[in-house]
């Protein structure tokens, strides 16, 4: 039997491929991405509004950062003791809330709160996400944690294409005003149909803490080396285009562009490839894919045959880090929201704070380099790839 086949122990598979529960976790991960992409037109008004330099911008950023690792881990202690579909649904009420402070802050100090609420529980909620993707899961008896990152893709994608162009239509806080009714909708709409979970009775008898065995933080370390290199190329890639690789102001733009878009398709792919050939081999694939993109990207004589690599890099790490969080989500013997918190804490420390450290770095050494070295990661979480057995839940009971 077939993942998709087998049924888990006292409750049948599921018959269709989109049953309610799949739509009401695919619909959380595409609102999330929606208000992460419509975010990001809205940082050059943000910054004017405050009257910030760069470097004030990037500290200001970097409180968005600071509010994702402090709650994530929170709300993983609230799942181990709540269950991920209460601690979703009231995670996702307060986060549909932050875009409006955001758009109304006037000085320093509320800015700073707003972004690191913003940041917080955009964190917060993707912990809860990926804790009821991973009961999805297990109840489908299927892989489905690919498709709702690529929901997440798809979102911000979205967000970020019409936020321009509503910002100059109905202005900063009317565009604020539209997404949070907009969010508010959409999640009336998905509230009934999220996955009940409750806390399961091995995880209530177990004191949450920070796990003291090297296995979580283990699978942590394979969501850090890959989603540092996407971090360094949605910061760095561009750049690294224009200023290296002679390309004009608008070719430089498609370095992420060409990333994001093999990652997004892959990702509607993924869970498909996972359930064929398990989440070991399709992890061992996508990294030396990934390698192979990064390699060709950093040793690249031009801009077109390095935005082929970002892509080729794209397709690879599409789903290192949805296998990453199955893993984590599955461990044996672990409260699911201690053990998923610490992969998605790590995980997304490299993407928020790495791509700074290589910025210093590109100073001295060129962007072409870095990006050459950024390889040695995925050989880290090759070596590491026999984890990815737990992100397979054909066998469980």
């Amino acid at each position: 039997m077939t993942s998709s086949e087998t049924p888990l122990a006292g409750q049948p598979a599921s018959r269709t491929a989109f049953p309610p529960i799949r739509l009401a976790i695919s619909g959380l991960f595409l609102l999330n991405g929606t208000f992460a992409g419509a975010w990001a037109p809205k940082i050059p008004e943000f910054a004017s509004r405050l009257s910030l330099s760069e470097s004030g911008l990037g500290l200001m950023i970097m409180c968005f950062g600071i509010g994702s690792l402090v709650l994530m881990p929170v709300v993983g202690v609230l799942i181990a003791h709540f269950g991920s579909t209460r601690i979703l649904r009231g995670v996702t009420v307060l986060f549909l809330t932050t875009m409006l402070p955001l758009s109304l802050a006037t000085s320093v100090p509320a800015g700073a709160v707003a972004i690191f609420l913003f940041g917080g529980l955009m964190g917060g909620m993707d912990v809860a996400m990926n804790g009821n993707a991973v009961e999805v899961e297990k109840r489908m008896r299927r892989a489905i944690m690919s498709s709702c990152h690529a929901f997440w893709s798809l979102g911000a994608f979205i967000g970020a294409i019409t936020g321009g162009f509503l910002i100059e239509t109905v202005g900063v806080l009317g565009h604020a005003i539209l997404l949070t009714l907009a969010g508010v909708a959409m999640l009336a709409v998905i509230w009934p149909a999220v996955l009940p979970d409750a806390p399961h009775p091995s995880e209530e008898r177990q004191k949450v803490r920070l796990p003291l065995t090297p296995l979580p933080w283990l699978i942590g370390v394979m969501a850090l080396f890959s989603m540092v290199p996407e971090g360094s190329i949605l910061d760095w890639g561009a750049l690294y285009l224009r200023e290296e690789l002679g390309a004009s102001l608008a070719l430089s733009g498609f370095a992420f562009g060409a990333f994001s878009l093999t990652m997004a398709v892959m990702r509607f792919a993924g869970d498909h490839v996972r359930d064929r050939f398990g989440a070991v081999r399709t992890l061992r694939f996508c990294t030396l894919t990934a390698a192979a993109g990064m390699i060709i990207a950093g040793t690249a004589p031009n801009a077109w045959i390095a935005m082929a690599g970002f892509a080729l890099c794209g397709v690879g790490i599409s789903n290192m880090v949805p296998i990453a969080f199955s893993a984590a989500g599955n461990l044996p013997g672990f409260a699911q929201g201690v053990a998923l918190s610490v992969t998605t804490v790590m995980g997304y420390s490299g993407s928020l704070f790495a791509p700074s450290v290589i910025g210093f770095v590109a100073e001295h050494t060129g962007f072409a380099l870095i990006f050459t070295m950024l390889p040695v990661l995925f050989i880290v979480v090759l070596s590491l790839s026999h984890h990815a057995v737990h992100a397979d839940v054909a066998d469980r009971n």
